[in-house]
This record gives C-alpha cells, structure tokens and sequence, in this order.
C-alpha cells in the first residue's frame, strides 16, 4: 500500500489523535468557515479545501468510525514498514483491513460511498419507493421523524422524493413504502411543505461497517394545484373581477382551504393587488396558521350585451381620470 495513499484526517482538521470531540468540532467549524464555499466563490481550491475538511470531520467526529480509522491507520503504518514475522503486530480488533487495496476503498466503505471494496458488500443501496394513502387517522406528530435542516443525514442514510397533493399535506397522511421485501407505514403531519425533510428513524441503509441501519429522509414535492399555491408559510390565489368589482368595490366569495368565505374588495382596488385573508393560510403546528394571499386580476368581459356596450361607451364619453396622464413628461 502506497504511502501517499493514507490521509492524516487529524492533520487536515489540525488537531491532535487525542483531541476530545468538542475541540475537533471546534476545529472543524474554523475551517469550515474559512473555507465555505459561500466565502470563497468561485475558488476551486477553497471548495476541495472544504470537502477536504468536511469528509474528516464527517469521520474523526463520529466515535465508531474514528475507531475504525485509527485501527486503519495503525495498519497502514505497519503494511509500510514491513509487518513482523507474527503478522500485523497492532490490534486490529479482529477485522482483516487487507481486504482494501488502498486509502479510498477503505473510506469509502467507512462512510457508505460507492466504490468500496467489493468482499464487505458493495456501495450504497438504492431502493425504489412506491406509495399508498392510508387512513390518516391518529398522526403522532413528529415522534417518529422530524423537520430536519437540509444538510442533516450520514452517509448511510437513504432519501426519497414524496409527492403528496395539496390536501394531503395540509391535512396530514398516511403513506405505505416498499424498500425492498419490507412495507412501512409512515404518518405524515399536517403542515408539510415543498422541501420538507421527514426523518423515518431506523429505516435507511445498513453501513457495512458498524453494522447499524441509518434513517430514510423523504423529501416532500407537491403536486400543483389548480387554485392556490404556496409561498413560504401562505398560500397564494388569484382571483378575477370585473371592472365595475374593481371600480365601485363588491363582495365575493373566495375559496379557502376552509371552504368560500366572503372577501369585501375596496373601491378602486387595482389589478395585480393582494388582500391577505389573516389565519386561512398553511398550518404552522403550534404556531396556528399562515395567510392567504388573494391576487386580484380584473378581466374585461369578452363578450358585451348591446346594453352594456351602450353604457359603457357613455362611461367613456364622461371619463375624466387618465391614467396615463403622467406620461406626458416622459423625458429620456
């Protein structure tokens, strides 16, 4: 085994082999900053900097696979200088780490990438998810996954895409998974938005390591809607009036998720205008309910009665507001 094969994971991060958990966090969030892709745009060498200090501290933060990269290290060390006559002189805790041709194999198995060595079991599983509505009765809330920030998950952590439609997450449901030969049920609470992350506990892939099973990350899409939409916690529609709604004011009905309520539109309220409907919006668990954004968009009748024409060409006749008046001092 090459001797620029093996990476100093403590000399990336700039710690000791002994350094606690607290100091190499320490250590690893200096760095990370420093060399954040955010702060350095554009600069290739600070981004492979960062996953450089990323991909150590992914290992020597986590107890179990320090374990196993220290043992590692021991062993490269002695595969460089020449094993004793009794075989590997360091404690390997009875794993055979000559399985691996080089560093990479070995780390990449570590933390469930592709391209491991081919005796413990390949790379990452891929599974194929297909799903059902069940009955949404009795939703746990989030004691069995949670809203997780968009970089949570390890590497032997799975993830899926759920659509569900518009109802469905407003509402909360039921959903059934095939991974594989094994069906779960998975309770959906209300509230979940677009890019939601729900956490399954305990149903990810095994890490052929440490033999312990990650968690499943589903990722929440929407199906469009043919009425409303969202836009962070609301929901936005729009709504079409007619000239003399938008001119002299009126009362309409306006869907919500609640069912039609009746929206008093002011006189003179202008086309592109929003009237926002307090609490009518998408639930936001303890913190109650978004808004409702009603777009307002004033449409001409296509087709005019004779009557209606007559009158509105005396409106036109009688009209003293322009409101283009303005542009007449127009300069460049």
């Amino acid at each position: 085994m090459a001797a620029t094969d093996f990476k100093d994971y403590y000399a990336i991060l700039g710690v000791s082999k002994t350094a606690s958990p607290e100091e190499i966090k320490q250590a690893f969030r200096k760095l990370a900053r420093k060399y954040h892709p955010d702060v350095n745009p554009g600069n290739k060498q600070a981004e492979a900097r960062f996953k450089e200090v990323s991909e150590a501290y992914e290992v020597v933060s986590d107890a179990d696979k320090r374990k196993k990269y220290d043992q590692f290290g021991q062993y490269w060390k002695q595969a460089g200088e020449g094993f004793p006559s009794g075989g590997v002189g360091a404690d390997m805790g009875n794993f055979d780490f000559s399985q691996y041709g080089n560093f990479d194999e070995f780390i990449n198995e570590l933390l469930g990438r592709f391209g491991g060595a081919t005796p413990r079991g390949g790379g990452r599983q891929n599974y194929s998810y297909r799903t059902s509505t069940g009955a949404p009765s009795g939703f746990s809330g989030f004691n069995d996954f949670g809203f997780q920030d968009a970089g949570a998950g390890t590497s032997q952590d799975s993830e899926a895409v759920i659509t569900l439609t518009f109802a469905e997450a407003f509402n909360g449901v039921q959903k059934r998974f095939s991974l594989g030969n094994e069906t779960i049920d998975v309770r959906i609470p209300s509230g979940a938005k677009p890019g939601t992350r729900l956490r399954v506990r305990g149903k990810g892939q095994i890490n052929p390591m440490t033999q312990q099973r990650g968690d499943l990350y589903l990722k929440v899409e929407l199906q469009p809607h043919s009425f409303f939409q969202m836009e962070g916690d609301n929901l936005i529609c729009e709504v079409a009036i007619t000239p003399d709604e938008a001119t002299l004011g009126a009362s309409i009905d306006v869907p919500t998720p609640d069912g039609s309520v009746n929206v008093k539109l002011p006189a003179g309220v202008r086309s592109g205008q929003s009237l926002r409907l307090r609490g009518k919006g998408w639930p936001l668990g303890k913190s109650g309910r978004g808004d409702q954004l009603v777009k307002v968009a004033i449409v001409p009748p296509k087709d005019l009665s004779q009557q209606e024409r007559e009158y509105y060409e005396k409106i036109r006749a009688i009209r003293t507001y322009n409101p283009r008046s303005h542009l007449n001092q127009v300069r460049l």
